[in-house]
């Protein structure tokens, strides 16, 4: 064997290896499993994590030529992949940088707006300071939860990469990327809660903040946002309106609270890679197949619901179309699956159980209406 590698006797009994190659940092065994894959993957990870690798059993296909016909027939293999395991940074993420640097620009941009600042210069922006800071303090903390999480249980993450787009809100969010596998449920719990519970403990403190901040001029946007429960029930705690007379309505801050509530919830929704399937996965082992089958038909529900019955605006129909069609994906695709799937304690479920509650407490059926 590779002399980065495990020793010959820790693939006995488990896989038969027929050839082993060196590719850049990864370590190849090809071969054929004895025991069923996730048995295998469990037997020897902790065998290759001691190297410094994070092992998955693959398929890798290769062709062969018949010796009577001469035609190239593929054939698949199975193979175990040795990637070096890391949880540090590779250099300078200019990437990350980068797209943190144009999201800066876009939502001081869209913050200008929502002052009613007519932007004829390009320092004209900064006036939307605080409308930024406040989108970018809930988005970057609910992803810089996952990543502190995924530090601490030395899972590989990449650094947030937000998305600037030229919107109301000047981005369309932030994420990271997972490369590391999940050790166990308890990993897989812990960083997908992170994530939401940072980011609205921040959309709340925004929300209070910019309800004692004071109201601004009408931006005269075609759209009107609705409340959900919580924005709504921070005001009557606050005592604080968040309605107007006149052409008044509430400082930009608060609807900064808003948009971190509203991506809260999206991110709850328990289906797939998004948080609220890693919790239910984490939380009901692979229970959660069923739940993530039965939201796109919830979703689709609820747009026929407000279509129907509500005569809701088409914007929020389409809204929960587009989500029904975009978890159908998600639930295609299944989460995460942890090597070791163990039952969680019973104070991560409890927790897992608030952290949906708190999403619900986030959600309005009709987040906003497109206006003449």
């Amino acid at each position: 064997m590779d002399e980065r590698g495990p020793p010959a006797e820790a693939f006995a009994g488990l896989f038969r290896v027929t050839q082993r190659r060196v590719d850049g940092d990864q370590l190849r065994y090809y071969g054929r499993a004895l025991v069923p894959g996730d048995r295998l993957e469990r037997r020897l990870w902790p065998v290759f994590r001691d190297r410094g690798y994070e092992v998955r059993l693959t398929t890798d296909t290769y062709t062969e030529r018949d010796p009577f016909t001469g035609v190239e027939i593929p054939r698949k293999r199975q193979v175990l992949v040795a990637t070096p395991h890391s949880t540090g940074l590779d250099g300078v993420p200019w990437t990350n940088l980068l797209f943190a640097g144009l999201t800066v620009v876009s939502t001081l941009y869209a913050g200008s707006q929502w002052y009613g600042v007519a932007v004829g210069g390009p320092l004209d922006i900064l006036a939307g300071w605080p409308f930024a800071a406040a989108v970018l303090g809930v988005l970057g903390v609910h992803e810089l939860g996952h990543y502190a999480l995924s530090r601490y249980h030395g899972v590989d993450a990449s650094l947030p990469y937000f998305i600037p787009i030229p919107n109301v809100i000047g981005t369309m969010g932030a994420v990271i990327r997972m490369r590391g596998r999940m050790p166990d449920r308890k990993t897989l719990f812990d960083i997908g809660v992170a994530g939401p519970l940072a980011g609205l403990v921040v959309a709340c403190l925004v929300t209070v903040v910019g309800l004692f901040l004071p109201p601004v001029a009408d931006p005269g946007f075609p759209i009107e946002f609705h409340y959900p429960v919580l924005i709504r029930g921070l005001a009557g705690l606050v005592g604080q309106p968040l309605d107007y007379p006149g052409r008044e309505t509430v400082n930009p801050v608060v609807f900064a609270g808003w948009v971190g509530m509203f991506v809260t919830f999206l991110n709850l929704i328990p289906v797939g890679q998004l948080d609220g399937g890693h919790l239910v996965r984490a939380m009901l082992g692979k229970r959660q197949a069923t739940i993530g089958a039965l939201v796109p038909a919830a979703l689709f529900g609820l747009a026929a619901y407000l279509y129907y019955v509500q005569d809701a605006a088409f914007n929020a129909v389409f809204l929960w179309m587009f989500w029904g069609v975009f978890t159908m994906g998600f639930a295609y695709a299944g989460p995460t699956t942890p090597i070791y799937d163990e039952a969680l304690d019973s104070k991560r479920l409890l927790l897992g159980f608030v952290t949906f509650a708190l999403g619900v407490l986030c959600f309005t059926p009709i987040p906003f209406e497109f206006i003449p």
